[in-house]
């Protein structure tokens, strides 16, 4: 069992940035992928971004070239750096870790990201 834990949410005006953390209670090297996704109010969960074992990195269209994804083995935390915000990022944003192909997966609690003036 692994638990995520989410932290660096906050309220930010357009055109700022934030930098979320997922500190993880176990290896995080070992997992096939972690992963960002996030939830606006009335709409479904979606996929942000994701990290693989071997450091190759997704993005959805809507934040690449504006967020940075990475990770830090020895302190098992996963980062992901928003640049450029717009109020449409305004979501929760949930970590996810991804054992392996097929496995069942892990979710953290969500951090809330508002992006206002």
């Amino acid at each position: 069992q692994v638990q995520l834990v989410e932290s660096g949410g906050g309220l930010v005006h357009p055109g700022g940035s934030l930098r979320l953390s997922c500190a993880a209670s176990g290896k995080i090297s070992s997992m096939y992928r972690m992963q960002w996704y996030r939830q606006a109010p009335g709409k479904q969960r979606e996929f942000v971004a994701s990290i693989t074992s071997s450091g190759m990195t997704y993005y959805t269209d809507a934040v690449k070239g504006r967020s940075t994804i990475s990770r830090d083995n020895a302190k098992n935390t996963v980062y992901l750096q928003m640049n450029i915000l717009k109020p449409e990022d305004t979501a929760v944003y949930y970590c996810n870790a991804l054992p392996g192909i097929g496995s069942n997966d892990y979710w953290g609690q969500g951090t809330q990201v508002t992006v206002s003036s």
